[in-house]
């Protein structure tokens, strides 16, 4: 008799083990599935961009993360997309047209104004304006060319028209 008991004994102790066992590798496979880059996660990654000429434009290696919860539309979309679905610990090459980074050049942001409307000390190509539109946003020009009488300034994005590469890691992946 205590031998059948001990037999029933160890075949729930066998059946218990080897349900908590599924059950461990099921939450640590949906774990996994919850750490992939997707709509909804705050997402930080380490990133080097380029242009075309391999100059660096921006880089944050050896520093504090970017951080921004995917899906939010905080960065550009071309990057955004290209990282959905990776994992922490991944890196990923990605080459960036203009039209998903910061756009093609708009002819019509560039304008030419008066010498007069611009301070002296900023009448050097490439120095970069600040000023606040008719909503009171900030709105930041470049000089691009300056004439007898006129400056031409550039109200387009600096990187308007480049196409970008980034080399990208994940770093860590939360729910936000």
């Amino acid at each position: 008799m205590k031998f059948y008991v001990i037999n029933q004994w160890v075949v729930f102790c066998f059946i218990f083990c080897t349900l908590i066992g599924s059950v461990t590798i099921h939450a640590e496979s949906q774990k996994e599935e919850a750490m992939t880059v997707s709509s909804g996660k705050k997402v930080s990654i380490e990133y080097t961009l380029t242009l075309e000429d391999k100059s660096v434009v921006d880089t944050n290696v050896g520093s504090e993360p970017l951080s921004f919860v995917q899906g939010s539309h905080n960065i550009i979309s071309g990057l955004e997309n290209a990282l959905e679905g990776l994992k922490i610990g991944d890196s990923k090459q990605v080459t960036i047209k203009p039209e998903d980074g910061y756009g093609l050049v708009d002819q019509k942001a560039i304008t030419e104004v008066s010498k007069e409307q611009i301070s002296q000390d900023a009448l050097k190509v490439g120095a970069h304006l600040q000023g606040q539109n008719d909503d009171g946003q900030v709105i930041t020009a470049q000089v691009v060319e300056i004439k007898e009488q006129t400056v031409v300034l550039d109200f387009n994005h600096p990187l308007a028209g480049k196409t970008l590469h980034f080399d990208v890691k994940i770093v860590d992946i939360q729910e936000s």
